[in-house]
Protein backbone atom coordinates (compact mmCIF):
# COMPACT_ATOMS: atom_id res chain seq x y z
CA UNK A 1 0.00 0.00 0.00
CA UNK A 2 1.44 3.04 -1.14
CA UNK A 3 2.00 6.20 1.45
CA UNK A 4 -0.26 9.45 0.74
CA UNK A 5 2.05 12.29 -0.56
CA UNK A 6 2.58 14.89 2.28
CA UNK A 7 2.69 18.54 1.00
CA UNK A 8 3.67 21.67 2.50
CA UNK A 9 1.24 24.55 1.20
CA UNK A 10 1.82 26.96 3.34
CA UNK A 11 4.79 28.60 5.43
CA UNK A 12 5.06 31.17 8.53
CA UNK A 13 7.99 32.62 9.59
CA UNK A 14 9.21 35.06 12.23
CA UNK A 15 12.62 36.01 13.01
CA UNK A 16 15.90 38.19 13.63
CA UNK A 17 15.34 38.73 9.70
CA UNK A 18 11.79 39.66 9.81
CA UNK A 19 8.93 37.99 8.46
CA UNK A 20 7.64 35.74 5.59
CA UNK A 21 8.96 34.49 2.16
CA UNK A 22 10.73 37.67 0.83
CA UNK A 23 12.74 38.93 3.68
CA UNK A 24 13.82 35.61 4.57
CA UNK A 25 15.03 34.56 1.01
CA UNK A 26 16.11 38.50 0.97
CA UNK A 27 18.42 38.26 3.76
CA UNK A 28 19.90 34.69 2.57
CA UNK A 29 20.93 35.93 -1.06
CA UNK A 30 24.06 37.33 0.56
CA UNK A 31 27.04 36.72 1.62
CA UNK A 32 27.37 36.73 4.52
CA UNK A 33 23.90 37.37 5.61
CA UNK A 34 22.49 40.71 7.53
CA UNK A 35 22.89 39.93 11.20
CA UNK A 36 20.44 41.23 14.16
CA UNK A 37 21.92 40.86 17.36
CA UNK A 38 21.09 42.60 20.51
CA UNK A 39 24.77 42.41 22.35
CA UNK A 40 24.15 44.82 25.44
CA UNK A 41 21.40 43.63 27.47
CA UNK A 42 22.12 40.40 28.30
CA UNK A 43 26.17 40.43 28.52
CA UNK A 44 28.60 38.71 27.97
CA UNK A 45 25.69 36.46 25.87
CA UNK A 46 24.55 37.87 22.26
CA UNK A 47 20.54 37.23 21.30
CA UNK A 48 19.01 37.42 17.61
CA UNK A 49 16.00 39.42 18.84
CA UNK A 50 12.80 39.23 16.55
CA UNK A 51 12.17 42.01 13.87
CA UNK A 52 9.47 44.39 14.93
CA UNK A 53 6.21 42.77 13.55
CA UNK A 54 2.33 44.37 13.28
CA UNK A 55 1.13 42.27 16.07
CA UNK A 56 -2.04 43.58 15.22
CA UNK A 57 -2.34 41.80 11.36
CA UNK A 58 -2.52 38.37 13.29
CA UNK A 59 -3.76 38.90 16.48
CA UNK A 60 -5.67 41.97 16.56
CA UNK A 61 -7.69 41.42 20.16
CA UNK A 62 -5.77 43.70 22.30
CA UNK A 63 -7.43 41.33 24.81
CA UNK A 64 -5.81 38.19 23.55
CA UNK A 65 -2.56 40.16 22.88
CA UNK A 66 -2.43 41.09 27.22
CA UNK A 67 -2.68 37.59 28.02
CA UNK A 68 0.45 36.36 26.17
CA UNK A 69 3.89 36.62 26.85
CA UNK A 70 6.40 37.57 23.99
CA UNK A 71 6.86 34.06 22.43
CA UNK A 72 3.51 33.82 22.91
CA UNK A 73 2.90 36.56 20.04
CA UNK A 74 5.29 35.46 17.74
CA UNK A 75 4.21 31.33 17.80
CA UNK A 76 0.52 33.02 17.26
CA UNK A 77 1.89 35.37 14.71
CA UNK A 78 3.73 32.80 12.82
CA UNK A 79 0.81 30.72 12.76
CA UNK A 80 -1.13 33.12 11.28
CA UNK A 81 1.70 33.54 8.61
CA UNK A 82 1.03 30.37 7.77
CA UNK A 83 -2.79 30.19 7.45
CA UNK A 84 -2.82 32.93 5.42
CA UNK A 85 0.19 32.00 2.97
CA UNK A 86 -1.96 28.61 2.14
CA UNK A 87 -5.07 30.36 1.83
CA UNK A 88 -6.75 29.28 4.46
CA UNK A 89 -7.72 31.86 7.09
CA UNK A 90 -10.51 33.30 7.58
CA UNK A 91 -12.12 29.60 6.28
CA UNK A 92 -13.95 27.55 9.24
CA UNK A 93 -14.81 25.03 6.46
CA UNK A 94 -11.32 24.23 6.65
CA UNK A 95 -10.08 25.60 9.79
CA UNK A 96 -12.93 24.09 12.40
CA UNK A 97 -11.41 20.43 11.32
CA UNK A 98 -7.65 21.29 10.68
CA UNK A 99 -5.65 19.62 13.58
CA UNK A 100 -2.76 21.61 15.48
CA UNK A 101 0.42 20.46 16.67
CA UNK A 102 2.74 22.61 18.60
CA UNK A 103 6.16 22.44 19.92
CA UNK A 104 7.70 25.15 22.74
CA UNK A 105 9.24 25.29 25.98
CA UNK A 106 8.12 26.83 28.80
CA UNK A 107 6.84 30.34 30.00
CA UNK A 108 8.45 33.10 30.57
CA UNK A 109 9.31 33.03 34.50
CA UNK A 110 8.55 35.73 36.87
CA UNK A 111 11.91 37.14 37.38
CA UNK A 112 11.46 39.58 40.69
CA UNK A 113 9.49 36.61 42.30
CA UNK A 114 12.54 34.47 41.80
CA UNK A 115 15.34 36.77 42.57
CA UNK A 116 13.67 37.38 46.39
CA UNK A 117 13.34 33.69 46.84
CA UNK A 118 16.84 33.05 45.95
CA UNK A 119 18.23 36.17 47.95
CA UNK A 120 16.23 35.39 51.20
CA UNK A 121 17.50 31.99 50.97
CA UNK A 122 20.73 32.89 52.21
CA UNK A 123 19.39 34.35 55.51
CA UNK A 124 16.74 31.61 56.26
CA UNK A 125 17.16 29.87 59.29
CA UNK A 126 15.42 26.68 57.77
CA UNK A 127 15.98 26.68 53.77
CA UNK A 128 13.56 24.45 52.98
CA UNK A 129 10.65 25.52 54.73
CA UNK A 130 11.34 29.13 53.66
CA UNK A 131 11.40 27.67 49.74
CA UNK A 132 8.17 25.69 50.48
CA UNK A 133 6.66 28.61 51.75
CA UNK A 134 7.47 31.17 49.16
CA UNK A 135 6.62 28.83 46.20
CA UNK A 136 2.87 28.60 47.37
CA UNK A 137 2.49 32.03 48.41
CA UNK A 138 4.46 34.21 45.86
CA UNK A 139 3.94 32.24 42.41
CA UNK A 140 0.81 32.97 40.58
CA UNK A 141 -1.42 29.75 40.48
CA UNK A 142 -1.33 29.89 36.51
CA UNK A 143 2.68 29.68 36.31
CA UNK A 144 2.35 26.18 35.85
CA UNK A 145 -0.13 26.15 33.11
CA UNK A 146 1.48 28.77 31.95
CA UNK A 147 4.80 27.03 31.03
CA UNK A 148 3.08 24.44 29.00
CA UNK A 149 2.67 24.56 25.20
CA UNK A 150 -0.73 23.82 25.53
CA UNK A 151 -0.74 27.84 26.59
CA UNK A 152 0.47 28.71 22.81
CA UNK A 153 -1.99 26.05 21.38
CA UNK A 154 -4.89 27.26 22.75
CA UNK A 155 -4.07 30.76 22.34
CA UNK A 156 -3.48 29.84 17.63
CA UNK A 157 -6.68 27.79 18.35
CA UNK A 158 -9.12 30.96 19.87
CA UNK A 159 -7.38 33.59 17.25
CA UNK A 160 -7.42 31.49 14.47
CA UNK A 161 -10.08 29.64 15.08
CA UNK A 162 -8.00 26.08 14.70
CA UNK A 163 -10.42 23.64 16.23
CA UNK A 164 -9.80 20.53 15.14
CA UNK A 165 -7.27 17.93 17.60
CA UNK A 166 -4.50 19.32 19.21
CA UNK A 167 -1.46 18.17 20.15
CA UNK A 168 1.67 19.52 21.98
CA UNK A 169 5.64 18.83 22.51
CA UNK A 170 7.81 19.98 24.95
CA UNK A 171 11.58 18.96 24.60
CA UNK A 172 13.81 21.39 23.02
CA UNK A 173 15.48 20.77 19.58
CA UNK A 174 13.26 17.09 19.73
CA UNK A 175 10.41 18.48 20.28
CA UNK A 176 10.25 20.33 16.88
CA UNK A 177 10.99 17.26 14.94
CA UNK A 178 8.72 15.49 17.55
CA UNK A 179 5.63 17.80 15.68
CA UNK A 180 6.92 17.94 12.14
CA UNK A 181 7.06 14.23 12.40
CA UNK A 182 3.75 13.15 13.72
CA UNK A 183 1.64 15.33 11.37
CA UNK A 184 3.42 13.97 8.14
CA UNK A 185 3.17 10.60 9.23
CA UNK A 186 0.01 10.72 10.09
CA UNK A 187 -0.71 11.86 6.77
CA UNK A 188 1.45 9.71 4.64
CA UNK A 189 -1.00 6.58 6.89
CA UNK A 190 -4.27 8.49 5.95
CA UNK A 191 -4.58 9.39 9.45
CA UNK A 192 -5.57 12.86 8.64
CA UNK A 193 -5.54 15.87 5.52
CA UNK A 194 -4.53 19.17 6.95
CA UNK A 195 -2.48 19.91 9.40
CA UNK A 196 -0.97 23.08 11.08
CA UNK A 197 2.24 22.50 12.90
CA UNK A 198 5.13 24.43 14.30
CA UNK A 199 7.00 26.27 17.32
CA UNK A 200 8.16 28.83 18.98
CA UNK A 201 10.72 30.32 20.87
CA UNK A 202 11.69 33.51 22.56
CA UNK A 203 15.17 34.78 22.92
CA UNK A 204 15.10 37.55 24.95
CA UNK A 205 14.42 36.30 28.74
CA UNK A 206 17.22 36.12 31.33
CA UNK A 207 15.41 33.12 32.62
CA UNK A 208 16.26 31.00 29.40
CA UNK A 209 19.35 32.10 29.11
CA UNK A 210 20.22 31.34 32.73
CA UNK A 211 18.65 27.98 32.06
CA UNK A 212 20.99 27.25 29.18
CA UNK A 213 24.03 28.55 30.76
CA UNK A 214 23.69 26.44 33.71
CA UNK A 215 24.43 23.27 31.14
CA UNK A 216 27.19 25.37 29.69
CA UNK A 217 25.87 25.50 26.76
CA UNK A 218 25.58 29.35 25.56
CA UNK A 219 28.74 31.36 23.50
CA UNK A 220 30.21 34.46 24.69
CA UNK A 221 31.99 35.54 21.99
CA UNK A 222 30.62 37.03 18.49
CA UNK A 223 27.71 35.46 17.02
CA UNK A 224 30.45 33.79 14.26
CA UNK A 225 29.51 30.64 12.29
CA UNK A 226 28.53 27.74 14.07
CA UNK A 227 30.78 25.42 12.27
CA UNK A 228 33.99 27.70 13.84
CA UNK A 229 32.57 27.42 17.63
CA UNK A 230 33.55 24.08 18.40
CA UNK A 231 37.10 24.73 18.14
CA UNK A 232 37.07 28.04 20.95
CA UNK A 233 34.60 25.44 22.94
CA UNK A 234 31.33 25.80 21.63
CA UNK A 235 28.26 27.24 22.25
CA UNK A 236 24.88 28.49 21.72
CA UNK A 237 23.54 31.60 19.89
CA UNK A 238 19.88 31.81 21.40
CA UNK A 239 17.44 33.26 18.50
CA UNK A 240 13.83 34.63 18.52
CA UNK A 241 11.79 32.45 16.35
CA UNK A 242 8.53 31.32 15.61
CA UNK A 243 7.55 28.85 12.37
CA UNK A 244 4.51 27.15 11.24
CA UNK A 245 3.76 24.91 8.28
CA UNK A 246 0.31 23.63 6.77
CA UNK A 247 0.88 20.35 5.55
CA UNK A 248 -2.08 18.49 3.71
CA UNK A 249 -2.30 15.19 1.50
CA UNK A 250 -1.80 15.68 -2.14
CA UNK A 251 -5.82 14.88 -2.57
CA UNK A 252 -6.75 17.23 0.07
CA UNK A 253 -4.63 20.26 -1.35
CA UNK A 254 -5.50 19.54 -5.11
CA UNK A 255 -9.47 19.53 -4.25
CA UNK A 256 -9.09 22.69 -2.99
CA UNK A 257 -6.72 24.45 -5.40
CA UNK A 258 -3.78 25.04 -3.48
CA UNK A 259 -0.24 24.68 -5.00
CA UNK A 260 2.39 23.08 -3.04
CA UNK A 261 5.77 24.43 -1.99
CA UNK A 262 7.21 21.19 -2.00
CA UNK A 263 6.80 17.59 -0.26
CA UNK A 264 7.62 15.85 2.74
CA UNK A 265 9.55 12.65 2.03
CA UNK A 266 10.07 11.35 5.11
CA UNK A 267 11.39 12.74 8.78
CA UNK A 268 12.93 9.99 11.18
CA UNK A 269 14.18 10.56 14.54
CA UNK A 270 16.21 9.15 17.13
CA UNK A 271 17.67 10.15 20.40
CA UNK A 272 21.16 9.06 21.94
CA UNK A 273 23.00 9.52 25.24
CA UNK A 274 25.78 12.08 23.40
CA UNK A 275 29.01 10.00 25.07
CA UNK A 276 31.66 10.91 22.24
CA UNK A 277 30.44 9.22 19.33
CA UNK A 278 26.94 8.23 20.10
CA UNK A 279 25.16 11.33 18.25
CA UNK A 280 27.12 9.83 14.92
CA UNK A 281 26.08 6.53 15.51
CA UNK A 282 22.37 7.97 16.16
CA UNK A 283 23.00 10.01 12.80
CA UNK A 284 24.44 6.76 10.99
CA UNK A 285 21.38 5.24 11.66
CA UNK A 286 19.20 7.72 10.26
CA UNK A 287 21.28 8.48 7.20
CA UNK A 288 20.62 4.74 6.16
CA UNK A 289 16.66 4.77 6.24
CA UNK A 290 17.25 7.92 3.50
CA UNK A 291 20.50 7.28 2.09
CA UNK A 292 18.81 5.72 -1.60
CA UNK A 293 17.21 9.24 -1.73
CA UNK A 294 20.43 11.39 -1.53
CA UNK A 295 21.53 11.39 -4.60
CA UNK A 296 24.04 14.06 -5.04
CA UNK A 297 25.24 17.78 -5.87
CA UNK A 298 21.08 18.72 -5.53
CA UNK A 299 20.86 17.73 -2.77
CA UNK A 300 21.26 20.79 -0.34
CA UNK A 301 21.28 20.79 3.35
CA UNK A 302 19.96 22.91 5.93
CA UNK A 303 21.86 22.25 9.30
CA UNK A 304 20.14 22.74 12.74
CA UNK A 305 23.89 22.51 13.96
CA UNK A 306 23.94 24.68 17.64
CA UNK A 307 27.27 25.66 17.90
CA UNK A 308 27.86 23.58 20.43
CA UNK A 309 31.57 21.37 20.40
CA UNK A 310 30.79 17.65 20.12
CA UNK A 311 27.50 17.11 18.56
CA UNK A 312 28.29 20.12 16.10
CA UNK A 313 31.43 18.31 15.52
CA UNK A 314 29.97 14.76 15.16
CA UNK A 315 27.37 16.04 12.40
CA UNK A 316 30.30 17.97 10.42
CA UNK A 317 31.84 14.68 10.06
CA UNK A 318 28.73 12.99 9.16
CA UNK A 319 27.53 15.50 6.13
CA UNK A 320 31.71 15.46 5.06
CA UNK A 321 31.13 11.54 4.46
CA UNK A 322 28.48 12.03 3.20
CA UNK A 323 29.65 14.73 0.45
CA UNK A 324 32.41 12.30 0.10
CA UNK A 325 30.24 9.96 -0.88
CA UNK A 326 28.92 12.19 -3.70
CA UNK A 327 25.41 12.07 -1.99
CA UNK A 328 24.71 15.77 -1.00
CA UNK A 329 25.74 19.03 -1.90
CA UNK A 330 26.19 22.54 -0.26
CA UNK A 331 25.70 22.93 3.39
CA UNK A 332 24.11 25.97 5.55
CA UNK A 333 24.14 26.42 9.24
CA UNK A 334 21.13 28.04 9.97
CA UNK A 335 22.30 29.29 13.30
CA UNK A 336 24.70 31.43 11.87
CA UNK A 337 21.99 33.73 10.91
CA UNK A 338 19.02 32.81 12.94
CA UNK A 339 20.04 31.64 16.06
CA UNK A 340 19.28 28.83 17.75
CA UNK A 341 15.53 28.67 18.13
CA UNK A 342 15.26 25.41 19.88
CA UNK A 343 11.50 23.99 19.69
CA UNK A 344 10.83 26.11 16.17
CA UNK A 345 14.52 25.15 14.77
CA UNK A 346 13.12 22.20 13.06
CA UNK A 347 9.87 23.40 11.66
CA UNK A 348 11.93 26.55 10.25
CA UNK A 349 14.31 24.67 8.60
CA UNK A 350 11.62 22.21 7.14
CA UNK A 351 9.88 25.68 5.98
CA UNK A 352 12.95 27.66 4.44
CA UNK A 353 13.57 23.83 2.91
CA UNK A 354 9.96 24.52 0.65
CA UNK A 355 10.63 28.02 -0.18
CA UNK A 356 14.14 27.42 -1.70
CA UNK A 357 12.94 24.13 -3.19
CA UNK A 358 9.49 26.05 -5.05
CA UNK A 359 11.94 28.78 -6.30
CA UNK A 360 14.63 26.49 -7.62
CA UNK A 361 17.54 28.41 -5.54
CA UNK A 362 19.43 27.25 -3.00
CA UNK A 363 20.71 30.29 -0.33
CA UNK A 364 23.94 31.62 -0.37
CA UNK A 365 26.64 30.29 1.89
CA UNK A 366 26.03 31.42 5.44
CA UNK A 367 29.52 32.17 6.37
CA UNK A 368 32.43 32.89 3.43
CA UNK A 369 34.93 30.09 2.61
CA UNK A 370 35.32 26.71 3.58
CA UNK A 371 32.88 24.18 4.52
CA UNK A 372 29.92 26.15 3.08
CA UNK A 373 30.25 26.25 -0.87
CA UNK A 374 28.16 27.59 -3.27
CA UNK A 375 25.88 25.80 -5.01
CA UNK A 376 26.30 24.53 -8.38
CA UNK A 377 22.96 23.12 -9.35
CA UNK A 378 19.13 23.98 -8.38
CA UNK A 379 18.26 21.31 -5.72
CA UNK A 380 15.77 18.93 -5.56
CA UNK A 381 15.58 17.92 -2.50
CA UNK A 382 16.84 19.61 0.86
CA UNK A 383 18.04 17.54 4.31
CA UNK A 384 16.41 19.35 7.14
CA UNK A 385 18.94 18.04 10.21
CA UNK A 386 18.28 18.52 13.92
CA UNK A 387 21.18 17.71 16.16
CA UNK A 388 20.10 19.10 19.50
CA UNK A 389 22.47 21.11 21.74
CA UNK A 390 21.49 18.32 24.55
CA UNK A 391 19.87 15.53 23.18
CA UNK A 392 17.53 14.25 19.92
CA UNK A 393 18.71 14.14 16.17
CA UNK A 394 16.44 14.06 13.46
CA UNK A 395 16.29 14.25 9.82
CA UNK A 396 13.84 15.87 7.72
CA UNK A 397 13.66 15.27 3.87
CA UNK A 398 11.92 16.93 1.08
CA UNK A 399 11.51 17.34 -2.55
CA UNK A 400 10.42 19.49 -5.35
CA UNK A 401 6.97 19.13 -6.91
CA UNK A 402 7.14 19.59 -10.47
Amino acid sequence: MSETEVWITGVGLLSCLGEGEEAHVRALGTTPPPLNVEREKFAPYVVHPVAPFNIDSQIPRRGDQRQMQPWQHIGTYAAGLALSDAGLAGKPEFLSRADLIVACGGNDRDIAVDSTILEGLHGANNPGAFLNSHLLSDLRPTLFLGQLPNLLAGNISIVHKVTGSTRTFMGEEGAGVGAVGVAAWRIAAGQGDLFLVGGASGAERKDLLFNIELGGFLWKGEPGPVWDRPAEGGGIVLGSLGAFLVLESRAHAEARGAKPYARILKVVADRSSREPGAARAAGDRLVAAIEPQLTGADVGVLSGATGVALPTNEERGLLDDLAAKGRIGPVRGAATVLGSGLEADFPALIGLSAIALRRREFYAPFAAGGFEQPATVPPERILATSWGHWRGEGFGLVERVS
